[in-house]
């Protein structure tokens, strides 16, 4: 007697049973940034998705006190996750000019078998693209103006340009990016 078993139906009932929904193929990132610096404003986003889309994006300006979010999701009815990278510019108000770019890496794979959630924060020089050349950089290269680590493994901290940008992301299936910009 051949019994075909699929994880995802286990996993699906045993989250029915109880009271939650466990999809464990679909991956999403969520994105959420708190600017509580009272000199810069994030401005101009940009992004660029290695596997996925961005299908809620992000605000065209966060300014003091202020926060805003975002959404980065797999393609449809693929094995792949949501991967990619973001861009602000990091506007300071006192002098009413661009000082750096701010980017985020987040890397949401699909199989959690051979790869584990990844993020990485940094400020670079206002040339810097925001494309697969940064993603790359931030995902592979020696850590050089920028932090990286496993999701897993705690919180990030970068300090640059009279700023400090402090982030954690959830170990999960679909987790959040928490970004939090302040004064240095």
């Amino acid at each position: 007697m051949d019994i075909d078993i699929d994880v995802g139906d286990i996993l699906s009932a045993v989250g029915e049973r109880a009271g939650t929904s466990v999809n464990t193929t679909h991956r999403q990132c969520t994105i959420k940034i708190k600017n509580n610096s009272s000199d810069y404003k994030l401005m101009d986003p940009r992004n660029y998705t290695y596997s996925g889309s961005c299908k809620k994006p992000l605000p065209a300006t966060i300014s003091v006190s202020s926060s805003g979010t975002g959404l980065f999701i797999k393609a449809p009815h693929t094995a792949s996750g949501s991967v990619g990278v973001f861009t602000y510019d990091l506007y300071q108000n006192s002098t009413k000019q661009n000082r750096g770019k701010m980017a985020v890496m987040f890397s949401n794979p699909f199989d959690f078998n051979l790869y584990s959630n990844w993020f990485a924060v940094g400020v670079f020089d206002m040339n810097k693209q925001c494309d697969y050349d940064l993603y790359n950089e931030m995902y592979y290269n020696e850590v050089n103006g920028f932090v990286r680590s496993e999701a897993k493994c705690g919180s990030l901290t970068y300090t640059s340009e009279g700023v400090t940008i402090r982030a954690t992301m959830s170990d999960s299936y679909q987790p959040v990016i928490k970004v939090q910009l302040s004064d240095d």
